[in-house]
C-alpha cells in the first residue's frame, strides 16, 4: 500500500502546488486574496460548495453514523440537504441582491451595517468561533486517526494533526480563496470517486440493495426504522437537524462566501440545483458502507470500523486512494472554515487595508493554532460534532435573515435575542441546564422562538413603512 499512496500522494500535491501558483498574482489586492475576484464559475462553484458542505464529515462520518444509528439517518441528511438547495436559491438570490454595488467583507460586516449595529456583526462572529473551530479540529482529528490507523506507530497523532495545519496555512497563504477553491474542485472529484469505489465494494458483499436490508434487518432489526438501536432519530431530533441544516447557507461563513463569488446570479442558481443531485451521489454510497459496517463490524469501535471498511477490507490501491481522498477532503474544508473565519475578522476590522490583512493573516494563524488544540484534545462522533456545530451556528439565521430582508434600520432587539440564545445554548451543551423544556428540545424551541421574533421584527417594520407611506 505504500507505494500507492506514494503515487496518489505525490500526485495530489502535485496538482496542489500547480493550483497555488496558478492562483498567485504579485500585487494582487485584498480583494482577490480573500475573495478570489469573485468571478467563480458553474463547475468550480459546485465543486467548491460540495467539498466545503462533504468532507471528513460524510466520508468517515456518516458511514459511522449510518452503522450506530440506522437507515434513518438518511432523513437527517439527505432529506435536509434536498430541502437545503430550495433555501440556497432563495437566500442566494437575497444576499447577492443586498450585496451589489458594495464590498463583500463577510457576513460580520454585512450584517453590521445592515443593523448599523457592531454588536450584530460580533454576535455572529462570537457563534461562528465558537462552533466552527472545534468542527475544524474534529476534522483534523478525524484525518489523524486515520493515518495513525494506516500507518500504525509512524508518527503521533498529534504530529499527523500538526502536519495538516502546516499544509493548510501555507497553502492558503500563497493562493488565497482561489487556491482554496481549486482544492476544493480536486477533493470533490476525488471524493466522490473514493466513496463510489468503496461504497460499491460494499454493496457488492451483500450482492444487492433488496440483499443488503435482508442481511442487516437479520442482524438488528431496528437499524431499519427510526429512531435506530440508540433511540435518537426521534422526530424532534430531525425536525432539529432539518432546520439547523436548511440554515447552512445563511449561517456558515464559508457558504456564503461561495455564494457571493459566483459570477452571476444564472450561475448561482445553477449551482444550487447541481448541489443537490451532487450531495444524493455522495451520501448514497455512505448508506452501502454503513450497512457493511453493521453487518461486520457493529460492535467495533469508529476507529476500528474505519481501518477495516477503508483500509483492511480494500485493494492497497484503493486503500491508498482513500488515504489521499480523506486529507483531500479534510485540508480543503478545514481552509475554508479557517479562512472564512479570517474574513470575517476582517469585516469587523477598521484602518488601512494593509493593516487590516495584516492582523487577518495573524488571525488566521491563531484560528489554526486553536484548531489545532482542539484536534487533540476533543474527541466525539464526527456527525454529532457536526450537529452541534450546524445547530449553533443556526441560532443565528433569524438575525441574519431579518438583517437581509429588511430595506431600514432594524431594532436592535434581535441581537440581544439571539445573543442570548446562543448564551442558553452554551449553557444547555455545558450541563448547566437542561436541554429539554415541556417534552422539547432545547434548540428546537430557540428555533421557534428566535424565528417568531425576526418575522413579528420584520412585519412590524414593513407595517411602518406602509404607515409612513399613506402619511407622505
Amino acid at each position: 500500500m505504500i507505494f500507492w499512496v506514494w503515487v496518489f500522494g505525490l500526485i495530489y500535491a502535485g496538482l496542489l502546488v500547480f493550483a497555488s501558483l496558478k492562483s498567485y498574482k504579485k500585487g494582487r489586492s485584498s480583494e482577490e486574496f480573500m475573495m478570489a475576484g469573485g468571478n467563480i464559475g458553474l463547475s468550480l462553484g459546485v465543486l467548491t460548495f460540495a467539498a466545503a458542505l462533504f468532507s471528513t464529515f460524510t466520508f468517515l462520518g456518516m458511514p459511522d453514523f449510518f452503522r450506530i444509528n440506522g437507515i434513518g439517518a438518511w432523513i437527517f441528511l439527505a432529506v435536509s440537504d434536498g430541502a437545503m438547495v430550495f433555501v440556497l436559491l432563495w437566500f442566494g438570490y437575497e444576499i447577492r441582491k443586498k450585496v451589489r454595488g458594495m464590498e463583500f467583507r463577510g457576513v460580520s460586516g454585512l450584517i453590521s451595517r445592515c443593523y448599523e449595529n457592531k454588536l450584530a456583526g460580533y454576535t455572529f462572529f462570537l457563534s461562528a468561533f465558537l462552533f466552527l473551530i472545534p468542527y475544524v479540529g474534529i476534522q483534523i482529528q478525524g484525518i489523524a486517526i486515520f493515518m495513525d490507523a494506516a500507518f500504525p506507530e509512524s508518527l503521533p497523532a498529534w504530529g499527523w494533526s500538526l502536519g495538516i495545519v502546516l499544509i493548510m496555512l501555507t497553502y492558503s497563504e500563497i493562493g488565497g480563496l482561489k487556491a482554496i477553491i481549486f482544492s476544493d474542485a480536486i477533493q470533490g472529484v476525488l471524493l466522490l470517486a473514493v466513496i463510489w469505489i468503496i461504497g460499491w465494494a460494499c454493496l457488492d458483499h451483500f450482492g444487492g440493495i433488496g440483499q443488503m436490508f435482508e442481511k442487516v434487518g437479520s442482524v438488528k432489526e431496528e437499524l431499519l426504522s427510526t429512531p435506530g438501536p440508540k433511540g435518537l432519530l426521534t422526530p424532534q431530533f430531525l425536525l432539529a437537524s432539518l432546520i439547523a441544516i436548511l440554515m447552512i447557507p445563511v449561517t456558515q461563513p464559508q457558504f456564503t462566501t461561495r455564494i457571493v463569488v459566483m459570477k452571476s446570479m444564472k450561475t448561482m442558481k445553477l449551482m444550487a440545483v447541481s448541489l443537490g443531485a451532487f450531495a444524493i451521489l455522495v451520501i448514497i454510497p455512505t448508506v452501502f458502507i454503513g450497512m457493511y459496517g453493521a453487518d461486520l463490524y457493529g460492535e467495533y469501535s469508529s476507529q476500528e470500523f474505519f481501518a477495516m471498511a477503508f483500509l483492511n477490507d480494500q485493494h492497497e490501491a484503493v486503500a491508498a486512494l482513500a488515504i489521499i481522498g480523506l486529507i483531500a477532503a479534510g485540508l480543503s474544508t478545514t481552509n475554508a472554515m479557517i479562512f472564512a473565519m479570517g474574513s470575517e475578522l476582517r469585516g469587523l476590522l477598521t484602518g488601512a487595508e494593509n493593516v487590516i490583512m495584516k492582523r487577518t493573516k495573524i488571525g488566521i494563524f491563531i484560528f489554526s493554532t486553536i484548531a489545532f488544540i482542539f484536534s487533540i484534545i476533543v474527541f466525539d462522533q464526527l456527525v454529532l460534532l457536526a450537529r452541534v456545530s450546524f445547530a449553533g451556528t443556526g441560532i443565528m439565521g433569524p438575525m441574519i435573515l431579518l438583517g437581509i430582508l429588511s430595506d431600514r434600520k432594524i431594532s436592535p432587539v434581535m441581537i440581544y435575542l439571539s445573543l442570548g440564545g446562543l448564551a442558553i445554548f452554551l449553557m444547555s451543551l455545558g450541563g448547566i441546564i437542561p436541554n429539554m423544556y415541556f417534552g422539547i428540545r432545547l434548540d428546537l424551541l430557540l428555533f421557534i422562538v428566535l424565528g417568531i421574533s425576526a418575522v413579528g421584527s420584520y412585519l412590524s417594520s414593513e407595517k411602518r413603512i406602509v404607515t409612513d407611506t399613506k402619511v407622505n
